[in-house]
């Protein structure tokens, strides 16, 4: 049995946000992190193989600079790594991701006992589709939105939070799920992890390694694949300081009043 985890590395979004003139993010540019969602995903994989002494295999599409992240997972407890990386795959929306990456996880090969785990979204793009898009992509049953996990003897019964409660699913291995935050909390890197996450193993499918999947077509990944364009991505504005007055409440409204009117607020 394995735990196949779909992982992303996203911008910061608390620190700079580049973008390029195409409209595309520069993500060379900015900070990056571990997306969120995807850390209750490992960690939902983590323990299952806790419970059941499963592999856990982190795959991730990205630069080569993405290994770091795939690192920092095996100091987590990940057993190996996988990195998807090419110059072909760059521009890819969510459709000509989720090709990408179904056609990675039939390379690393899943057999009838194991689980796909995804984040709930990406912080980056919250759409919310590469996960339930990987499944179609393999003819998988999938249950999105996972808030409680249970497996037991090839079948897997979630929680899976609405809006104004919960659904109780049922289905049996392989699937594929997608996590959001509330289902657990990630745990951290331990010190052995970290002292052995790089002996650990790292595989990388390029383009070549790819190219003979039905679903690797020139005209199905990278931007010329992507059918979703971007119209237009900005930075916003930094909104203005805001301003202090000295004073009790009472003796602070004239001077608010004012500021207001000569702003033509009120």
């Amino acid at each position: 049995m394995k735990a196949i985890v779909c992982v992303k590395q996203v911008p910061d979004t608390s620190g700079k946000v580049a973008v390029n003139p195409d409209g595309t993010l520069d993500r060379a540019s900015m900070a990056t992190i571990i997306n969120p969602d995807d850390k209750s995903a490992i960690e939902a994989a983590l323990r299952l193989k806790d419970a059941t002494g499963c592999k856990v295999v982190a795959v991730t599409m990205g630069p080569p600079p993405a290994e770091g992240m795939l690192r920092e997972l095996i100091a987590m407890g990940a057993d190996e790594g996988v990195l998807i990386s090419g110059r072909e795959f760059g521009g890819s929306d969510t459709f000509a991701t989720s090709q990408i990456i179904a056609a990675g996880i039939k390379a690393i090969g899943f057999d009838a006992e194991d689980i796909i785990f995804c984040g709930r979204q990406a912080i980056d793009g919250d759409t919310a589709q590469v996960g339930p898009q990987i499944a179609e992509k393999l003819g998988l049953p999938q249950i999105s939105y996972v808030a409680d996990l249970k497996v037991e003897d090839g079948v897997v019964t979630c929680k899976r939070l609405l809006e104004d409660g919960y659904m109780t699913l049922q289905t049996k291995t392989p699937c594929l799920l997608t996590c959001v935050k509330e289902l657990n909390d990630p745990r951290y890197m331990s010190v052995s992890g970290v002292v052995d996450c790089y002996s650990k193993p790292m595989t990388v499918l390029d383009y070549n390694a790819l190219k003979d999947d039905p679903l690797i077509e020139v005209d199905t990944i990278g931007l010329k694949g992507s059918p979703t364009n971007i119209l237009t991505s900005f930075t916003p504005p930094l909104k203005g300081a805001g301003t202090m007055f000295d004073g009790t409440d009472k003796e602070t409204i004239p001077t608010v009043i004012a500021k207001l009117h000569a702003k033509h607020l009120i």
